[in-house]
């Protein structure tokens, strides 16, 4: 089975998922309120794109016509942060990292975008978390 690489980020007020390479002959990007929302947009877009591709003639890796892929999700630090907005504070994710609570609003909010290292505290941070959440009993 291959994967379908897919970017989750967020965008105002909606979260935005996104698939590009020369496997989907271009791009496809779908913005919905939730991450269950733009998982299944996605779907139905990238198999809307699929079928257009196919009805162009448009050459495409067998793979991808017979469905045989599963998707990979990947969030940028704002999606990430946003989609655990009322399930984790932006403080307690402060305390596991060691970022600042004003920077991860930063983050959140997409006024600044963090290193690769600094997005993996971030990470880090909330597998610590949940790992003490799931030790309890």
């Amino acid at each position: 089975m291959n994967t379908v690489k897919v970017l989750i980020g967020w965008s105002g007020k909606n979260y935005s998922a996104s698939v590009a390479g020369d496997y989907v002959n271009g791009c496809v990007i779908v913005t919905e309120k939730t991450i269950d929302g733009v998982k299944k947009t996605l779907k139905e877009a990238l198999d809307f794109h699929i079928e257009g591709s196919i009805k162009d003639g448009d050459e495409l890796e067998t793979w991808l016509i017979n469905g045989d892929y599963k998707f990979e999700y990947s969030f940028t630090a704002s999606a990430l942060l946003h989609s655990l907005d009322g399930v984790i504070t932006r403080a307690a994710i402060s305390r596991a990292t060691g970022i600042n609570e004003k920077l991860l609003g930063h983050y959140a909010m997409g006024h600044r975008t963090p290193r690769d290292a600094q997005r993996q505290r971030i990470v880090d941070g909330i597998h610590t978390i949940g790992n003490n959440l799931v030790s309890v009993i």
